[in-house]
């Protein structure tokens, strides 16, 4: 029997990692985000001035994977 951190470990892959840097002007209390974030699979990166930028971000790159992937069922 698969435990669920098993489950959730499983679920989790590569392809959905991201590393997120905040630059020094953040102040996340304040709602003020600033950096670089870089998707890890394929090496796409931008830098980002809010969170809807940041979001908007990681939103299309993971939309691109699940399309990759639809494409390369049968």
């Amino acid at each position: 029997m698969i435990s669920d951190d098993q489950h959730h470990r499983a679920a989790l892959r590569p392809e959905h990692a991201f590393v997120v840097q905040f630059g020094p002007a953040t102040q996340v209390d304040a709602g003020q985000v600033e950096g670089r974030v870089e998707h890890l699979v394929s090496r796409q990166a931008t830098r980002f001035q809010s969170l809807e930028a940041l979001l908007a971000f990681i939103d299309r790159v993971l939309r691109e994977v699940r399309d990759a992937r639809s494409a390369a069922e049968p």
